[in-house]
């Protein structure tokens, strides 16, 4: 699929609305593959102006009651999706597309679902340095430090070896 640049669908809208020619012969001049291409950007341009015309750089998030809100309007209506896409200032008609797949599928709760990978949960480290520590904290480290060498010595001492004399008290 070929992407256009901004300048190039600007220059296509406006020699349709100066009256250059029709859909299929823009199309045609301008080396685009389907004239329902042209026709779709002047139509975003009439609604939304010259920003419709723009790429998102943004990927954008909406609610549940909006995309409810959506699904009403094109139920009620019975409208086009590209219709629908331009009355709610959305970029992509397939979007209503899919939120109607959804909601015929699984209903109002196949739209609150997030897609994609859940964020990760930011577990805080706790980092513990002796300088950080109380002085409550690094008696009690001293304390279980002792113990684990007392028990050691004893271990040493019932298995009959040697206490190198360092290690004596």
């Amino acid at each position: 699929m070929v992407k256009y640049n901004f300048e190039f669908k600007l220059e296509v809208v406006t020699a349709y609305l100066a009256g250059k020619g029709g859909y299929k012969s823009l199309a045609n001049q301008f080396s685009i593959s389907d004239k329902s291409t042209v026709r779709k950007w002047v139509k975003v341009y009439e609604t939304m102006g010259e920003s419709g015309l723009k790429r998102r750089k943004s990927h954008k998030t909406y609610s549940v009651q909006f995309k409810l809100d959506v699904l009403q309007y094109k139920l009620r209506t019975e409208e086009s999706y590209q219709d629908v896409a331009l009355k709610f200032n959305m970029h992509k008609p397939s979007i209503v597309a899919n939120w109607m797949r959804i909601w015929n599928k699984e209903g109002i709760d196949g739209l609150s679902k997030p897609k994609g990978r859940p964020p990760m949960s930011k577990k805080k480290k706790q980092k513990k340095n002796d300088n950080t520590l109380t002085r409550v904290q690094q008696l009690e480290r001293e304390i279980e430090l002792l113990r684990a060498e007392n028990a050691y010595l004893k271990k040493l001492r019932a298995s009959g070896i040697n206490i190198p004399s360092r290690l004596r008290k």
